[in-house]
């Protein structure tokens, strides 16, 4: 790893806020490097409020699309909601159906196959509603690039209102209105909401409509929570305040879905982790192994006892879904070490016979292994569909874009895309990938970093210390748990590596005689000779608190080692 430490705030700074906060350096500079530089700004940081959300009628066309959809109610019009398959699309399928269920009952869901129709807008879908006599489609986490799509519905007699949060083409489609903070006209003053993010703002402008504030919605927000964590939104600013909000609801009164899902997990509280690893892999693995239709039916669910049914379903996708990724993965890290590949700038993989439903989880895999853009393809249909994942700071939306000749369609993020080509085009794809990535990398970049916040020593570190850290959470991108650097370090003698294989390793750290921290690393059973014969060391680590036996010790879980 490649150890960077953050700049130091400004000694000015650092003084002024400890004046007006009553806090030390550390807890000073800490919020410094998160952009929190006075009173008022730490006072929203830490306590969240309703008052932090922003007028949603400040997004563009957001009048048009509420305009539009009174429209529908009034003249009972049938409404589809329609989302993605993913953690995103799901949970906003389930958020804006179940607001528009209290107002309208000519309200259904629409959810493609992964399989037979893709991401996104589908033909099939839209035919759907045309049989169905729909006239206006809700599409959500999606929509964004669907011109023909949209043009084919208007043809139809059916409208579109979109509400989307990936990048726009240079055109947007003809919809009665396209909400989507990235676009360049848009004035929205937060740009990363998630998909199920931009659908709490609808019906947040339709319940001000009726007279109503998004604090009415607050039973909403354990989905919008679980959309934030799972599509690795920055959680700063608006997202922040939806993450505090929805993680109260997740702890004391879900949705029976949620309930369901989380009912065997002892556990006092559930953090914005455990939604991203526990809640999130379950409703994602119903898109991935069998149809998302699955997950909206959880979601949406009243009834706890029925809903407790479906999360039994959910579980055993979610169960297959591992063993299906496991055995691709060793597959993929095969194909790799057998043709050489992992010495390139780039990681390019295909078997006809993958499963398309967890190529990206296999994508992310073989990033973490290799540290490289990473695109792993399967068959689907008489195309090849890929899944693409990026090394933090390279924009891999970017370079697929570069690559464009030899795409039928794509569309993401700067750092997970989709994309499908032909078959016939994969050897030239793979080739031309290979070389903007090499031409437009910074080649530091292929080593993982680890950014460092402070640099400490451990008699700096206590309980007081840890409380305070804790409130800086919901923890995630733009907000991570602090990373703390001590120099000089010294195991007591009784260092060892512990666990299957000896994969981890356990020491008591110190750098005096009374500084004595337990420090756990796991995957790093191969750093145990940096540790012996009381060398010196430097180690990279967060600092958690361990529970054992009725008692309460804080320990180091540790990053990194080097000597």
């Amino acid at each position: 790893m490649r150890w960077t430490l953050k700049p130091k705030p400004e000694i000015s700074k650092i003084e002024a806020l400890k004046k007006a906060l009553q806090v030390d350096d550390t807890v000073a500079m800490l919020l410094l490097q998160r952009g929190i530089e006075t009173y008022e700004a730490a006072k929203t940081f830490f306590r969240p409020s309703f008052n932090d959300l922003h007028d949603p009628f400040l997004m563009r066309d957001m009048d048009m699309a509420v305009n539009r959809i009174e429209k529908a109610i009034e003249l009972k019009e049938n409404i589809l909601v329609y989302g993605d398959y993913d953690v995103d699309g799901s949970t906003a399928v389930a958020l804006v159906s179940s607001y528009l269920k209290t107002r309208v009952k000519s309200v259904a869901t629409y959810v493609p196959d992964r399989y037979d129709e893709g991401y996104g807008v589908s033909f099939k879908g839209i035919d759907f509603a045309d049989d169905n006599d729909f006239s206006l489609i809700i599409a959500l986490d999606c929509g964004v690039k669907a011109i023909e799509k949209v043009t084919y519905a208007k043809d139809k007699g059916i409208d579109f209102i979109i509400c989307d949060h990936h990048r726009p083409g240079d055109t947007l489609p003809e919809a009665v209105a396209v909400l989507d903070p990235k676009r360049n006209d848009c004035d929205y003053p937060y740009k990363e909401l998630c998909g199920c993010g931009v659908g709490f703002k609808l019906i947040t402008a339709l319940a001000v409509k009726q007279g109503q504030t998004a604090e009415d919605l607050v039973e909403y927000l354990d989905l919008v929570a679980t959309a934030i964590g799972a599509d690795i939104v920055p959680i700063t600013g608006e997202n922040r305040a939806l993450t505090y909000f929805g993680l109260q609801v997740i702890n004391s009164n879900p949705r029976p879905g949620i309930k369901a899902i989380i009912t065997e997990i002892k556990k006092e509280e559930l953090s914005i982790i455990d939604v991203v690893f526990i809640i999130a892999p379950r409703i994602n693995a119903a898109g991935r192994m069998k149809h998302g239709n699955h997950a909206v039916t959880l979601l949406t669910e009243q009834d706890f006892n029925l809903a407790a049914e479906y999360a039994l379903d959910i579980d055993q996708f979610n169960t297959d879904r591992r063993e299906t990724d496991r055995i691709i993965t060793e597959e993929a890290l095969l194909q790799i070490k057998e043709n050489k590949e992992q010495k390139g700038f780039t990681t390019v993989v295909y078997n006809k016979d993958w499963h398309k439903g967890v190529i990206g989880i296999v994508a992310s895999r073989l990033t973490e292994t290799y540290y490289r853009p990473t695109l792993v393809f399967t068959k689907s249909g008489d195309k090849l569909a890929a899944s693409a994942r990026s090394v933090k700071g390279f924009d891999v939306y970017n370079a697929l874009e570069a690559c464009s000749d030899f795409i039928v369609q794509f569309g993401g993020h700067k750092y997970a895309a989709g994309l499908t080509i032909l078959p016939e085009n994969y050897d030239a794809f793979k080739a031309k990938f290979e070389g903007v990535v090499k031409e437009t990398i910074d080649k530091k970049l292929l080593t993982p970093e680890l950014k460092i916040d402070l640099t400490i020593g451990l008699q700096q570190i206590d309980h007081k210390l840890y409380r305070i850290i804790r409130q800086f959470a919901p923890f995630g991108p733009g907000n991570m748990t602090p990373v703390f650097m001590t120099q000089g370090v010294t195991d007591t003698g009784w260092g060892k590596c512990v666990g299957e294989d000896d994969k981890h390793i356990r020491f008591t750290a110190t750098q005096s005689f009374n500084d004595k921290l337990v420090a756990i690393g796991f995957g790093l059973g191969d750093k145990i000779d940096l540790i012996r014969n009381r060398k010196p060391f430097d180690i990279a680590y967060t600092i958690d608190e361990n529970q054992w036996n009725g008692s309460v010790s804080l320990q180091l879980k540790l990053k990194d080692i080097k000597a």
